[in-house]
């Protein structure tokens, strides 16, 4: 009964917080980048968060579980994404717009804009998906609430959560989110390794592939969880608006060094504490109540904070780590679900519908936007039978649809308006189109065209193809069109906008 007090109790701290913050809204930009105010350390905080959801909680730790170390192929994407982002963190900041599809108007056409706004959602509210159901495992776990009625609970917190006060609750709770769990996994870490008997338990109750560069694998499936991770990271919207949220260029970029150092550590040890774990709770007979199996492997995490003392935990460690995996579901839950919301609420209404609405008009339509895309987000998570294969779906949508066009925006004076929009469009279509098929084929026939972990690569592939061979196709793009991106002139007209 305690598991359950301490996630109540949690949870009802970090309510209180976006609650209190509900009453310091009093503009469209402190509900959207929480006033462009944000310190580089509240910033490493709610970008660690961010970043490490359900999909490392779960199904990292699930991959890990099953081939060992070869995971942090997954993880290294990121890492190398986040490495790269140091250089364009201080343009983004510099730019202050709001959203991607700004950015993506401001430098392609409206076009642009619509279609990167509908690659945001479809992917978004995917990820809001599996963490709704993480916090319904949880929920399953200690207290033995039903699954589903675990997932509906996570799915109308994280609704109220981000619909009281935006992003001004997310980093504001997001650097206490980051503190523990960073601390509850450096905890737990040593623990576990120590008390299973270290290595050799390792090599006896593990296969040798578990300690290879490829987990038995080859380079191909390597290269298909390494790009998903890394092209979703240098197109993740969440982060060019935490970037839009920062007091200035040198916190956006002091913030970056910092993240991607914790990402480093938080996710080795998660990867680590997955594998340690798993190769004791799996090496139990079959009928303990301990026992966990190969099927259930991305419930490893959270099955070593529930019976943390069976791995040789102190309860308050194993309630330690329970609060860092709900802190983990929570913060990716609230702030996957306002990018959404912010599209939608700017990239539609307040572009198309109405340009004229107030500041309070838009944050009411985002806080309906909000409850619209939550209600999405259950109802696209229960197409799916794993969190790894939402994961991969989702990050290849953003890798393939979104991150060449943005990227060609950032950086390459030569990408037209034409190669940008057909860009996005290839990306996206493919994406969609594969994984309608592969739903198709697997009710029909028991098979898929093609696994999720490799759509990545024709998809982002023909998405690049596109937008270089469509740029050199056409004409040059005046300046007005690239210009901004170019030059540290404050001064220069933000309403560059054009079609």
């Amino acid at each position: 009964m305690i598991f359950l007090w301490v996630v109540v109790g949690y949870l009802v701290f970090l309510m209180s917080i976006s609650i209190w913050k509900s009453f310091m809204i009093k503009s469209q930009e402190d509900f959207m980048v929480a006033g462009r105010k944000v310190s580089t350390a509240k910033l490493v905080g709610t970008l660690l968060c961010t970043w490490m959801g359900s999909g490392s909680l779960l199904a990292g730790a699930g991959l890990a579980a099953r081939v060992g170390l070869a995971q942090l192929w997954m993880a290294a994407g990121a890492w190398l994404g986040i490495i790269i982002v140091f250089f364009l963190a201080g343009k983004v900041r510099r730019i202050a717009e709001f959203t991607v599809p700004d950015i993506l108007e401001l430098r392609y056409n409206k076009w642009a804009r619509i279609l990167g706004t509908i690659v945001i959602v479809i992917a978004y509210t995917t990820i809001v998906g599996y963490q709704f159901w993480g916090g319904g495992i949880v929920l399953n776990l200690v207290a033995g609430i039903p699954e589903w009625q675990g997932i509906l609970l996570t799915a109308g917190f994280i609704i109220l959560f981000t619909a009281f006060a935006g992003m001004l609750s997310i980093v504001s709770v997001d650097v206490i989110n980051g503190a523990v769990i960073t601390l509850a996994v450096i905890i737990a870490v040593p623990i576990v390794y120590f008390s299973i008997g270290g290595s050799e338990h390792l090599t006896e109750t593990l296969s040798a592939t578990h300690f290879t560069v490829f987990g038995g694998n080859d380079f191909w499936w390597a290269m298909g969880i390494f790009l998903p991770t890394l092209f979703l990271l240098l197109g993740e919207s969440n982060m060019y608006q935490k970037f839009f949220s920062a007091k200035s260029e040198k916190a956006a970029k002091s913030a970056v060094v910092w993240w991607v150092i914790g990402t480093i550590i938080v996710g080795t040890a998660l990867a680590s504490l997955a594998i340690f774990a798993f190769s004791h709770f799996n090496s139990l007979p079959e009928g303990s109540a301990f026992y966990l199996s190969v099927a259930e492997s991305e419930r490893v995490l959270l099955h070593t904070a529930r019976y943390s003392t069976e791995v040789g935990m102190p309860v308050w460690a194993g309630l330690l780590l329970l609060c860092a995996s709900v802190a983990i579901i929570t913060s990716t839950g609230n702030s996957f679900l306002l990018t959404p919301s912010t599209n939608l609420t700017r990239d539609i209404y307040q572009r198309f519908i109405n340009p004229n609405a107030s500041g309070q008009r838009i944050i009411l339509v985002q806080r309906v936007m909000v409850v619209l895309l939550g209600i999405v987000a259950y109802v696209v998570l229960t197409q799916f039978k794993t969190i790894l294969a939402m994961a991969l779906t989702a990050y290849t949508m953003v890798g393939a649809g979104l991150t060449p066009a943005l990227l060609a925006a950032l950086l390459w004076k030569r990408v037209t308006v034409a190669g940008g929009v057909a860009s996005i469009a290839t990306g996206m279509g493919i994406t969609l189109f594969i994984t309608a098929a592969n739903s198709i084929l697997v009710y029909l026939y028991g098979y898929q065209l093609l696994n999720e972990q490799y759509i990545i690569l024709p998809a982002a592939s023909a998405s690049i193809l596109v937008l270089i061979v469509v740029s050199l196709l056409t004409p040059h793009d005046p300046e007005t069109k690239w210009g901004r991106f170019y030059t540290k002139d404050a001064s220069l007209e933000k309403a560059i906008k054009g079609d």
